[in-house]
């Protein structure tokens, strides 16, 4: 049994799935599998897969009909048999250290989950260099090379999690774990045993990071920049319509709102609310709903808006800021 299993989804990535796989065969760590998931997809990628697998035996490859990221991960989570998990998407990329100084952290410390944070400069750069007329496909992070050694990372161990997740760039919170990436984190498997990726929703990360945390894990937080996000211009998050959007972080609330009602704590499920929910339902929500033009669209969302206000999703706003949204709501749904 491998003691990290990588999990990779696979699809329309031709142009960028060797630097991604590259970006793990060049771990310092050796004891990994990678999962790809061949997604049905219908470029060359398979043929980039088998031609890994055949010079590493490592690289596992899993072929399905398309199904959707979701379900490309799900699988992936099936077939994988490592120790620890991660989840690592096509047209990105990772430190050569990150397994290394994760595994290293999880041991030392007895956790449950090492969590680390994206390179602040590499998608930033390369959305200029995109629009200067540049050529992209082929970038590589200049900090690649950067050493790390374990004893003299900055990290933060504790047992609420709670704590400190928060969906908010800007934050007071020490030690913040941003956002529901599933890409940032090194998780035991066994965490993950009855977690599953919520089917046909794009955004899928908010629900399912939201059942993972509540599954109590001890945590080693760092601020090590080993995820590298490339601005891939097909990805889901960059292509989806901003009606399309709301709907799904729609679908996703309402999943993740009755699950916190059935198993949370009140603590869990006040700080879930403050930090992570109420944050989606101003940034991702309310604040975009002017920009639905389409009358058919403006119904979808306004039937999905009234369906959790009558469940009362909205009862609980934490603050002005809050209490202001939900009027906005509110006035969404009776115009």
């Amino acid at each position: 049994m491998p003691t990290v299993s990588i999990i990779i989804p696979v699809y329309n990535v031709e142009k960028y799935l060797r630097r991604c796989l590259d970006s793990v065969i060049n771990q310092t760590f050796e004891d990994w599998e990678a999962v790809c998931v061949n997604d049905g997809s219908p470029d060359s990628s398979a043929t980039i897969l088998e031609e890994y697998a055949k010079k590493d035996k490592r690289f596992k490859i899993v072929t399905k009909e398309n199904g959707g990221l979701s379900d490309a991960r799900n699988v992936g989570l099936e077939h994988s048999t490592g120790e620890f998990v991660n989840f690592l998407d096509s047209d990105d990329l990772i430190h050569p250290q990150t397994f290394e100084i994760a595994v290293g952290l999880a041991r030392r410390d007895h956790s449950d989950i090492v969590s680390w944070y994206k390179d602040r400069l590499f998608r930033p750069l390369l959305l200029i260099k995109s629009k200067l007329g540049f050529n992209i496909d082929n970038a590589l992070p200049t900090n690649l090379h950067r050493k790390f050694h374990i004893d003299k990372v900055d990290s933060y161990v504790t047992d609420d999690v709670f704590a400190h997740v928060v969906e908010d760039s800007h934050t007071k919170v020490k030690y913040p774990i941003k956002h529901f990436y599933v890409v940032r984190h090194l998780i035991k498997r066994e965490l993950l045993s009855d977690i599953r990726f919520l089917k046909g929703v794009t955004f899928e990360d908010f629900p399912w990071w939201s059942e993972v945390i509540l599954k109590n894990p001890r945590v080693t937080i760092t601020d090590l920049p080993f995820y590298y996000y490339f601005p891939n211009v097909n990805s889901i998050d960059l292509s989806s319509k901003r009606s399309s959007k709301i709907l799904n972080w729609l679908k996703g609330l309402a999943y993740t709102t009755k699950m916190y009602r059935e198993k949370a704590t009140e603590y869990q499920k006040g700080q879930w609310e403050k930090n992570c929910m109420w944050p989606v339902i101003i940034h991702q929500i309310a604040r975009k709903l002017k920009y639905v033009q389409e009358d058919d669209k403006r119904e979808d969302v306004r039937c999905r808006l009234k369906e959790l206000w009558e469940n009362g999703v909205f009862e609980n706003p934490t603050g002005k800021k809050e209490k202001y949204y939900r009027q906005v709501i509110k006035d969404y749904i009776k115009a």
